[in-house]
C-alpha cells in the first residue's frame, strides 16, 4: 500500500517519499525534521505604581509600615446609605464615659464605618435652608446671625462627628469633645492672634502664606498638645479625634468672623473648603503627635520625633498652599482637599493597625493570677 502526505505549504497529497512538492515546490517537512518551537519565557514587568499608591506607601512608611494603604471610601461609608434607627445614633453618642468605655479586647480593628456624622450634616443643611429661606423670603433679618453661625458650624462640626465614629477605642465622650471643640477652638484662635502680633501679614503674598500656616498651625498645635496631655491620651486614633475638634472648632469661629466682615457670599466657599482645610490638618497633626508619643508622656522628644514632624510640615504645607494666591483656585482646592484626605486616610490605617498590635500583645501576654 503506497503511503502518503501532505504538502505543508498548499496541502496536496505526495507520496510518502517525496522531497518536494510537485505542486508548488515547496521542501516536504516530515515530523521528525519538523524545527522545534522555542521556548519563549515570559518576563511579567513588575506592575506600575500609580500615583495614589506611592503617595500612601510613602506616608503609611513614615508611620512604621512599609507598605501601600488602598483607599476604599466606597467601602468606608457604605453604611451612610443604609437605614439606622435612632437607638443605633443613641448608643454612639453615650460612647466614652466611665460605663461605656469597652475594654481593649472590646475594641474593633475592623475598617471603619463612619455613618451618624451624614445625619447630622443633613440636620445642618436643613436648618441652613429655613434660615435661608427665612432670611430672603421673609425678609427675617434677624436671622442673619443665626445663619451664619449654623453655615459656619455644619461642615467642620459634621466631620468632628466622623472622626469621633472613627475612634473606635469609644474613650472620649461627646461632652468631652465638645468641650474641647467650644473652648479648644476659640484658644487656639486667641493664640495665633497673640503670634499675629510678631509678624506683618497685612498684605497677601506666597511668603505671607506661609507665615500665616506657620503662625496658625502652631497656635493649634498648641491646644492640640494642651488637651492631649491633659487627657493623656495613648492612641493615634485618640489624636486624631482630639487634633479634628481643635481644627473644627478654629474653622467655625474662623468662617463666622469672616462672614460677620465679608457677607453670605464667602460662607459658601468656605464651607465646601471645609472638607479638606482646618479640622482635616489639625487631625493629622494630632495623629501624628499621638504617634510620636504613645504610651509615655508628652515632652521635647515628642516634637523632634520625625513621624511628628513630617506630618506636621504637610499640614503647614497644605495650609500655605491653600492661601497662596495663585492660579486656578478651584483646582487647587479639589486637589489640596483630596491631598488632606489621602494623607488623613493613610493615619486611619495606622492607628487601626496599632489597635490590632495592641490586642495582639495583651492576647501573647501571660495572665498572672
Amino acid at each position: 500500500m503506497n503511503e502518503f502526505i501532505y504538502c505543508a505549504n498548499c496541502g496536496q497529497k505526495l507520496p510518502s517519499e517525496s522531497k518536494f512538492c510537485h505542486y508548488c515546490g515547496a521542501k516536504v517537512v516530515r515530523v521528525a525534521e519538523a524545527p522545534q518551537p522555542k521556548t519563549i519565557v515570559q518576563t511579567s514587568k513588575p506592575a506600575q505604581k500609580s500615583l495614589i499608591d506611592s503617595a500612601t506607601e510613602t506616608l503609611n512608611g513614615w508611620t512604621g509600615e512599609q507598605k501601600r494603604v488602598p483607599i476604599h471610601l466606597k467601602r468606608m461609608f457604605s453604611e451612610v446609605f443604609n437605614s439606622h434607627t435612632e437607638q443605633e445614633a443613641e448608643s454612639l453618642f453615650i460612647a466614652g464615659t466611665a460605663q461605656t468605655t469597652p475594654t481593649l479586647t472590646e475594641v474593633s480593628d475592623s475598617p471603619v464605618k463612619p455613618w451618624l456624622f451624614s445625619r447630622v450634616l443633613a440636620s445642618f443643611v436643613i436648618a441652613v435652608a429655613i434660615l435661608v429661606g427665612s432670611f430672603y423670603l421673609l425678609n427675617g433679618e434677624k436671622m442673619y446671625v443665626g445663619l451664619i453661625a449654623v453655615s459656619a458650624l455644619a461642615v467642620p462640626f459634621s466631620l468632628l462627628i466622623m472622626f469621633f465614629e472613627i475612634n473606635t477605642f469609644k474613650n472620649i465622650s461627646v461632652f468631652k469633645i465638645t468641650k474641647i471643640f467650644m473652648v479648644g477652638g476659640v484658644a487656639s484662635l486667641l493664640v495665633s492672634l497673640f503670634l499675629y502680633e510678631f509678624v506683618d501679614v497685612s498684605k497677601l503674598t506666597i511668603l505671607t502664606a506661609v507665615i500665616i500656616a506657620v503662625v496658625e498651625e502652631t497656635g493649634k498645635l498648641i491646644m492640640i498638645a494642651y488637651y492631649i496631655n491633659r487627657i493623656d491620651t495613648k492612641f493615634v486614633l485618640n489624636g486624631l479625634l482630639i487634633g479634628a475638634a481643635i481644627g473644627a472648632g478654629f474653622a467655625t469661629f474662623e468662617t463666622a468672623g469672616y462672614a460677620g466682615d465679608m457677607g453670605l457670599s464667602v460662607l459658601l466657599i468656605r464651607s465646601v473648603g471645609a472638607l479638606g482645610t482646618h479640622t482635616m490638618w489639625c487631625a493629622m497633626v494630632g495623629a501624628a503627635l499621638g504617634l510620636a508619643k504613645g504610651s509615655a508622656r508628652l515632652s521635647s522628644a515628642t516634637f523632634e520625633d520625625g513621624r511628628f514632624i513630617r506630618f506636621f510640615v504637610i499640614a503647614i504645607a497644605l495650609h500655605a498652599l491653600w492661601d497662596a494666591p495663585v492660579g486656578f483656585d478651584y483646582e487647587k482646592m479639589v486637589l489640596l482637599i483630596v491631598i488632606a484626605w489621602v494623607v488623613v486616610l493613610v493615619l486611619i490605617n495606622a492607628g487601626l493597625r496599632e489597635v490590632r498590635t495592641l490586642k495582639q500583645v495583651s492576647v501573647d501576654q501571660p495572665s498572672h493570677n
